[in-house]
């Protein structure tokens, strides 16, 4: 009544136990794929469910979505040397409002290739013949965004920024003094930084001669650090 074989010598052959086909079996070479589980309805009202950092949670800057259209009227171009931009029109052609203020919020990106579209599209657009005529009805808006680049984490956008507003103070001169003091908050704590000090005097000093002496009110009493470079 056992079911267990027999061979002819009358010797019981044991079936293998789970453990002892584990051991002889060969191991596949490359796992299974696991199966994705299927979000429940609940995940989606659920926060802790969702990755705010995941790649797909974030979208595209306004920068980038532009240059993604084809909103930005220049592009990359790699040489073996450097990098160079390809206008598709004339500079001088383009309209600086929006495109001057547009460059001047990709000033703030961190990833390649819109940190060299921006600031070079920037340095460029003011080099164009009548730049300052176009520049200066900006003002109002090119200084809280360049403000917000001088206040930004990453030293390479600070550094972005106090080079465009150098630009900027060299094409407009003192029509710039006014909104200075919107900005001498960001620079005077980048003047107390010894890895920026520098590069902040150089650029207060660029400012002083591109715009002139301008009074020492109490507007740029958080410059005092630099005892009053516009006096």
């Amino acid at each position: 009544g056992s079911n267990v074989p027999r061979m002819s010598s009358g010797i019981q052959i044991k079936p293998k136990t789970a453990v002892q086909k584990s051991k002889t079996s060969p191991l596949p070479c490359s796992p299974k794929p696991a199966i994705k589980p299927q979000p429940k309805p609940s995940d989606k009202l659920n926060p802790k469910t969702i990755n705010p950092f995941g790649a797909h949670s974030r979208p595209p800057s306004a920068f980038a979505a532009i240059y993604a259209k084809g909103g930005i009227p220049c592009r990359l171009v790699h040489g073996s040397v450097k990098h160079r931009l390809q206008w598709e029109c004339l500079p001088e052609t383009v309209p600086f409002d929006p495109l001057l203020v547009t460059l001047a919020e990709g000033l703030k990106e961190t990833k390649h290739p819109y940190t060299f579209v921006s600031k070079e599209g920037f340095k460029e657009l003011l080099m164009v013949e009548g730049a300052t005529e176009k520049a200066i009805p900006l003002l109002p808006r090119l200084v809280p965004v360049l403000k917000a680049a001088l206040a930004h984490s990453d030293d390479e956008v600070f550094g972005r920024g106090l080079d465009a507003l150098v630009q900027l103070s060299a094409v407009v001169g003192p029509p710039l003094n006014d909104h200075l003091k919107h900005l001498l908050t960001n620079l005077s704590r980048r003047l107390m930084d010894k890895k920026f000090r520098e590069k902040t005097t150089v650029a207060l000093q660029k400012l002083e001669q591109y715009g002139g002496k301008v009074s020492c009110s109490d507007d740029y009493s958080v410059i005092r650090t630099f005892e009053c470079i516009f006096a």
